[in-house]
């Protein structure tokens, strides 16, 4: 009898690290401590790389790499990586642009909006390649230990 969804708590502890090493990695580059991006979208790794990659090591760990269920996941993970290098990267670029537009209009006296957009919303390929790998990494030595 299996008391721990072993896929579950991989998928979970690869968002969290993922999420915690993006504060380190941050610093390491820019020398500035941003605690903040523990609980921010976008940024070096991706935590949803993490988190989908974990998911379909964990299963295909745990039910086989032939099943169908690894199958799902391994398509999952395949299209949430796309999208956050792909669409969500875009929207994240089009928030810079609108964000330099909308302080242009500031200066002008011409308030269209007082806060900014969020910028860091997709990923570069090497923050989702190092996502996936984290991932990868963290279900395979969490099945070694359950």
């Amino acid at each position: 009898m299996q008391y721990i969804n072993f896929p579950l708590v991989a998928s979970l502890l690869g968002i969290f690290t993922a999420q915690v090493l993006k504060v380190p990695i941050y610093y390491a580059i820019r020398r500035k401590l941003d605690v903040g991006l523990v609980v921010s979208t976008g940024g070096m790794p991706s935590s949803h790389s993490a988190a989908v990659t974990s998911l379909a090591t964990a299963i295909g760990m745990q039910d086989g790499f032939t099943s169908s269920v690894f199958a799902i996941a391994a398509v999952f993970a395949v299209i949430t990586m796309f999208d956050a290098t792909g669409v969500r990267r875009q929207a994240g670029e089009h928030s810079i642009v609108l964000n330099e537009l909308i302080e242009y209009f500031n200066e002008k006296d011409v308030n269209i909006r007082n806060e900014k957009l969020k910028e860091m919303l997709g990923h570069k390929p090497i923050e989702v390649f190092c996502g996936g790998i984290l991932g990868i990494v963290i279900a395979y030595y969490l099945g070694l230990i359950i």
